[in-house]
């Protein structure tokens, strides 16, 4: 089962268990709620699907990497108690709270949150000490004498023997109480992933024609060697502050994180041409609308890997236009939102139409109706209270670790520009409710404006690039990849579907017309 078949049978599993019935009780007994058992090879995902999968769910997420553990963090540290029997006291051996169990507890605590998901990675290659009390685990759902909360779904992860020398093998006994599902690399599943993560296109370009190195294992007389997602992705991140800071990418330090010699020189080499085509095709011209007759007919007749070099070079800029205008877009539909509510308890009396923009059919959620402002309020204590209201919503979300890196960022900085209005209002003296508003308005009129300069940019991005393929390349297998890899990145599908472009929607028709005829012979004897 690939990553993301994966990603959707955790998820409904997780609806399944806490779906309950009309008298509050789990519809599956909580004994009967098998812990999922995850078999799959390192670095594949298998960890961050689960932080994916609890922010999605919008349930709490506890993560161990239980090899970490000894037996008496696990199940807890004995002390003796004293009961009475029949009129006579004994002494009795008690254990404290598992160690896991109380990081439980605390999550809960620090969240609000009373489901949620507990992921135990490496399962099947704890100590021989600890083995015993994983059984129970995942036999029982409880570490010692305690058990896990209800309303906790078990989520344990481990290596298949041949990827670890620790490895231990369950019985068939634990085997019939999980719920086992075998997980493998799957490119196509993970480059979707890659897109929203804003993974570098030098490594996306070259993947999509060297997809053999996406996952790579072998054992040698050297040791073990080995090119994983995991891999890919943090090399990713360390290139563009590389790139950022000015410094250089080579084969060195891409052997640091792809640990397969031949698999980093080759991306090593590659990526040198793949920052030399920047320069000789004349990527700033091509996206200012100039194109050179000479440069069209040099990239017609390049070999294979340069032209799907050049493809790549011109992909990420594409996308990152459109990912940009995706995320002001989603700033501009919040602004508007809050704005929409200071309008209300302001009293301004101005119609819904004087917040200006594309976006004044935004949905008003926790309008004014709600908060009658004190009599008295100036217009800047009002707006204030609105920008509480957001710093809130961040905060409770953010505390309940319900957002990604990426939505942490879009909300500071819808935040930041709120807070820049409010200072203009001080620093200009505005006190007045009616006067207040026109004067946010006005800040939020100039923030639109330049949203769509950005959205135009995106759009006019999108338009060149259509040019600069159609004059090298024409109809051929360079715009069928330009095509299915805008449809893999769900920003770039996002913002076709609502500003559309005609020649994307013009191929992409003849793709899927294409693709239709291509099955159907092949179901013709």
């Amino acid at each position: 089962m690939n990553i993301k078949r994966t990603k959707e049978e955790i998820k409904n599993t997780i609806q399944a268990y806490l779906e309950k019935d009309e008298f509050g009780t789990y519809a599956i007994p909580v004994i009967r709620q098998r812990p999922i058992l995850l078999l799959g090879p390192p670095g594949i995902g298998k960890t961050q699907i689960m932080e994916q999968v609890s922010k999605e769910c919008g349930i709490a997420l506890v993560s161990y990497t239980i090899t970490h553990h000894t037996r008496q963090s696990a199940i807890g540290l004995p002390f003796i108690s004293k009961k009475q029997y029949d009129g006579t006291e004994y002494a009795v051996t008690e254990y404290t709270m598992s160690e896991i169990v109380g990081a439980v507890y605390e999550k809960m605590e620090q969240t609000g949150l009373r489901e949620g998901l507990l992921f135990l990675d490496e399962i099947n290659c704890v100590s021989e000490t600890l083995a015993p009390a994983m059984l129970q685990f995942l036999q029982c759902k409880s570490f010692g004498s305690h058990k896990i909360p209800e309303g906790w779904v078990i989520v344990a992860a481990g290596n298949p023997p041949e990827y670890n020398k620790s490895v231990r093998e369950f019985d068939v006994v634990t085997m019939d109480r999980v719920k086992k599902i075998e997980v493998g690399p799957d490119f196509l599943v993970w480059k979707e992933y890659a897109y929203q993560q804003g993974i570098h296109g030098a490594i996306l370009s070259y993947l999509n024609t060297k997809k053999q190195n996406f996952y790579q294992m072998e054992t040698t007389v050297d040791g073990r060697h080995f090119a994983t997602p995991r891999g890919w992705e943090d090399l990713s991140e360390l290139m563009k502050l590389y790139e950022k800071l000015g410094k250089d990418v080579d084969r060195e330090v891409v052997a640091q994180y792809i640990q397969f010699p031949n698999i980093a020189k080759d991306f090593a080499n590659y990526l040198e041409l793949y920052q030399k085509y920047q320069t000789d095709y004349q990527l700033e011209e091509i996206f200012r609308g100039h194109l050179d007759e000479i440069l069209l007919k040099k990239t017609a007749h390049a070999s294979f890997d340069e032209r799907i070099s050049v493809l790549g070079l011109i992909l990420a800029r594409v996308n990152e236009a459109l990912e940009q205008a995706v995320r002001q877009e989603w700033q501009m539909e919040q602004t508007h939102r809050y704005l929409s509510e200071f309008k209300t308890l302001a009293g301004s009396g101005a119609g819904k139409e004087d917040v200006p923009g594309k976006h004044e059919t935004a949905e008003v959620k926790g309008g004014g109706a709600e908060a009658a402002p004190a009599e008295g309020e100036s217009g800047q204590q009002l707006f204030s209270g609105v920008l509480a209201k957001l710093q809130a919503e961040y905060a409770r979300q953010e505390k309940a670790e319900l957002l990604s890196r990426g939505e942490t960022v879009q909300y500071r900085r819808l935040i930041q520009s709120m807070e820049g209005f409010l200072q203009v209002l001080r620093l200009e003296g505005i006190t007045d409710r009616a006067n207040a508003f026109v004067r946010i308005r006005g800040l939020f009129a100039a923030e639109n404006e330049k949203y769509e300069k950005q959205r135009q940019r995106a759009c006019d991005c999108l338009e060149y690039a259509f040019d600069f393929l159609e004059g090298a390349f024409g109809a051929g297998q360079e715009m069928v990849m330009f095509i299915t890899e805008l449809n893999s990145n769900y920003d770039a599908v996002k913002f076709l579907e609502g500003y559309g472009c005609q020649r994307y929607y013009q191929y992409n028709q003849e793709l899927l017309f294409d693709e239709k005829r291509r099955k159907l012979l092949e179901r013709i004897p």
